[in-house]
């Protein structure tokens, strides 16, 4: 008899990835408040090396409404000022010759139903991967059916599938209104 735990194991192993996934790609989605991770896409030249802004400074958030970079060398400062004015990070540096400020500018009622409408499209991303990997594993497990699995064993199983795969769905709902909630707070 074949041991269908490994199925479920992997099926909810790729729906738990999928919520990581989504939690980054919200991260990255300005919601009005300073958020260091809002330039994790940003890269400068280190000596010849392509890093993150991480890596050669240290970001901080005073307030909700500033983020304040502090680079390990001050020969840095344009450098870093150039990279964040590249990105698409949308906010205009401003170097007073010891740190960079960020000052977070307010959202329009536009733009805050166009990052919800973001938020949203991200959510239905997670739910088609959670959706799936949901399938997979029940192609799997009809597979086993064929290596000698009893079918009763097998509808078990994918009951089991579609219980998990409904509460992914369901965190998957909870941190999309979290988001929204947190965009539309003025």
């Amino acid at each position: 008899m074949q041991d269908i735990k490994p199925v479920l194991n992997d099926a909810e192993e790729s729906m738990e990835a999928t919520l990581l996934f989504l939690d980054e790609a919200l991260a990255h989605i300005r919601a009005g408040k300073a958020n260091p991770r809002i330039l994790d896409g940003v890269r400068v030249d280190y000596y010849g090396s392509i890093v993150p802004i991480s890596n050669v400074a240290t970001i901080t958030t005073p307030d909700a409404k500033t983020i304040t970079i502090q680079p390990w060398e001050k020969a840095l400062l344009p450098i870093l000022e150039k990279a964040i004015l590249n990105s698409e990070v949308g906010i205009t540096p401003m170097n007073n010759g010891e740190v960079i400020r960020l000052a977070i500018p307010p959202l329009t009622e536009e733009r805050r139903k166009q990052l919800v409408k973001q938020a949203r499209h991200e959510g239905e991303e997670a739910k088609i991967s959670v959706r799936n990997a949901r399938r997979d594993a029940i192609d799997k497990l009809k597979k086993m059916i064929k290596d000698g699995l009893p079918e009763d064993v097998e509808k078990d199983a994918e009951s089991n599938v579609q219980k998990i795969h409904d509460k992914y769905i369901k965190k998957v709902d909870d941190i999309l209104l979290a988001k929204e909630k947190e965009i539309m707070t003025v």
